[in-house]
């Protein structure tokens, strides 16, 4: 049987200690001296404070920053983001929970939350309901009667936006451009007949529209020219269909770098997207996730040991996609950095390999459990410490925590 692996990391070497901030290094030092081989998240809520900062201040007023729960659920990481975003994203019960314990308003006023998910049960729309959420994205014409049933046995009216899977995004760049046949949305030719079942249903209030068509964008100036067509088409479709336009969400997508790539330019974003033309009373809503925390985690696990097989060197560690599922499940190369650890015992031999090209494989009885291929190595010896910068975004929440049953990662704040 062909198993895919990741793609290969040659002819890379592995980041320099220094990538690490020492504070980093130091906190993990500390972690390795514990009884149990190292495995665990290590977390800067100061670093995803600021991220948040730089683009809520970018951003005009008429904007509002929701932070994509999903992509980091750590309680620590959503109460260091907390005052420093408009609110949240979520798509789950839990998330709901995690949402509203760190932004809590009191009971009867609208809930700082927007809510997606393309199958949405009745226990997550009834919380939502409940929570007086701002603006749940209603994916089908079921899910608005189901919606409008939960609201009405609740004595309330539901804040509803229609997400919508456009036909065509005439922009071009790192986006997924929709018209492609998808679970997430309605179709747009379909948009006219859920915004007449919207506003015939006693129990919702339609408030706008929601548009997710943009991924891992780089580029700020096509980032802003999408956010204006979503604009533009929002406008034009609420006037065309008697919509009381209020809501517009675009979405997330603004990219994350890595070697070699240019970061996303927040402060041109800001200024291009200023120059939007949208209507008083109109709140467009962006969705970060991955932008706003992937620089604010490393996953670390110890080496457990290191083999030599046919010419090929192997560094096996204490983790592995049962940890850190993102390189092998998005197909990328994710660096590495190897941290030394000098305590070993005496009477053991330490094997390890230098000056060589190594693959950082998992615990896990399966060839797929391999996070890192053909990386360029100056030293790497058992006991030492494999690092993971800019694990902050789907790390521990995308993992395979149950497969085997070993230990899941630790998490931790700095």
């Amino acid at each position: 049987m062909s198993i895919e692996l990741p793609p290969s990391a040659a002819p890379r070497s592995t980041y320099p200690q220094d990538v690490l901030p020492e504070r980093v290094r130091h906190r993990l030092h500390e972690l390795a001296a514990g009884e149990r081989p190292l495995a665990a998240y290590l977390y800067d809520g100061d670093i995803a404070a600021a991220r948040a900062r730089e683009l809520r201040e970018a951003l005009p007023a008429w904007a509002a920053v929701y932070y994509a729960v999903k992509a980091n659920s750590f309680p620590g990481v959503i109460e260091a983001l907390a005052p420093h975003v408009d609110g949240f994203e979520v798509a789950s019960l839990s998330e709901l929970a995690l949402a509203t314990t760190a932004k809590p308003v009191p009971s009867g006023t609208v809930a700082p939350v927007v809510a997606a998910g393309p199958a949405k049960s009745v226990p997550v729309l009834t919380g939502l309901v409940a929570a007086g959420a701002e603006a749940i994205n209603a994916e089908s014409p079921l899910e608005l009667h189901r919606i409008s049933r939960i609201a009405q046995e609740r004595g309330t009216t539901a804040r509803v936006a229609l997400r919508v899977n456009p036909a065509r995004i005439p922009v071009t760049g790192s986006l997924h451009m929709g018209g492609e046949p998808s679970a997430f949305g309605i179709p747009e030719n379909a948009v006219a007949e859920a915004v007449r079942t919207a506003q015939q249903l006693p129990g919702i209030d339609l408030i706008g529209f929601h548009i997710h068509a943009a991924s891992n964008n780089l580029d700020a100036g096509t980032h802003a020219d999408y956010v204006r067509w979503c604009v533009e088409w929002s406008v034009a479709t609420a006037a065309e269909h008697g919509v009381d336009l209020r809501h517009i969400d675009v979405g997330g997508g603004i990219g994350v770098n890595f070697e070699g790539e240019k970061p996303f330019d927040v402060a041109r974003f800001g200024e291009l997207v200023a120059a939007v033309p949208v209507p008083d009373g109109v709140k467009v809503a962006l969705e970060p996730g991955r932008f706003l925390v992937a620089d604010c985690g490393w996953y670390a696990a110890e080496i457990t040991d290191v083999k030599h097989s046919y010419g090929q060197s192997f560094a096996a560690l204490r983790g592995g996609i049962n940890h850190f599922q993102l390189p092998t499940s998005w197909d990328i190369v994710h660096n590495v950095a190897v941290l030394p650890v000098d305590t070993w015992p005496e009477d053991l031999p330490r094997p390890a390999a230098e000056n060589t090209r190594v693959t950082f494989v998992g615990e896990l009885c399966t060839p797929e459990d391999t996070l890192l291929r053909d990386v360029r190595v100056d030293r790497v010896r058992a006991g030492d410490l494999a690092v993971f910068p800019y694990a902050g975004s789907y790390g521990w929440e995308f993992a395979m925590h149950s497969f085997l049953g070993h230990p899941v990662a630790d998490r931790v704040m700095l």
